[in-house]
């Protein structure tokens, strides 16, 4: 048990758990970005950009240097969420979610990656079930929104299979180069529709305290 609560939240689905990334599961799965298995061809969205650093070490370095800034940055209207992903105790990806502004619109982003050598196999889709669950059950979200490149055919279907609607374009970059991007928005009472009761989790109480979370005056109650 980590005396820092976020880091003890796990959500566990029958594939696969969500677990807070300390600095030994980070280290578990940082042989993982070191070998470039955490970008793809088309890229996934930039974040983080480090993955693109031509040298392993330098790569693991500054990805490592973007989870210890998030968890640094937690503020009622500011927060990021990180955690490995577990396939059978195997780290195969990461999950984080973000929530900006939360405290006054309830809304929250989800970015991911999976290794490249264990995609097709629907875990992005069952990652994604993991955290949507992890914000509308356990963090009182009203809304998830998420953002691929027009071409991440599979980001793109991850969000379409869990219901998200289509929520315009918008133009970022891909290693300085534009890139076109379409947006995903997902409303409580869609999710609610296709909750899943197969979903578990542990550590969320302690964790609302520590993003000043409070469910009587949450994104339920919007």
């Amino acid at each position: 048990m980590s005396l820092y609560a976020p880091l003890n939240v796990r959500v566990a689905t029958p594939r696969l758990e969500l677990v807070g990334a300390t600095d030994e599961l980070l280290e578990a799965l940082a042989p993982l970005v070191a070998a470039g298995k955490a970008t793809a061809d088309p890229p996934p969205w930039d974040d983080p950009n480090s993955f693109y650093e031509p040298d392993p070490d330098t790569r693991v370095e500054k990805w490592m240097q973007g989870v210890w800034r998030a968890r640094g940055t937690v503020r009622s209207d500011l927060w990021r969420l990180n955690f490995v992903v577990l396939v059978d105790d195997e780290p195969v990806g990461q999950q984080d979610l973000t929530g900006q502004d939360f405290d006054v619109f309830g809304t929250v982003e989800s970015t991911s990656w999976v290794a490249s050598d264990v995609r097709q196999r629907g875990i992005g889709s069952e990652m994604r079930a993991a955290i949507l669950h992890l914000a509308f059950e356990g963090l009182g979200a009203a809304e998830a929104h998420s953002e691929g490149a027009v071409d991440n055919v599979g980001s793109n279907a991850v969000s379409e299979r869990l219901g998200y609607e289509r929520n315009g374009m918008a133009w970022a970059t891909h290693q300085d180069k534009p890139v076109l991007g379409q947006r995903w928005r997902l409303e409580r009472n869609a999710w609610e529709t296709n909750r899943r009761s197969d979903i578990t989790m542990t550590g969320i109480a302690e964790c609302r305290k520590v993003l000043e979370i409070d469910l009587d005056s949450s994104a339920t109650t919007r």
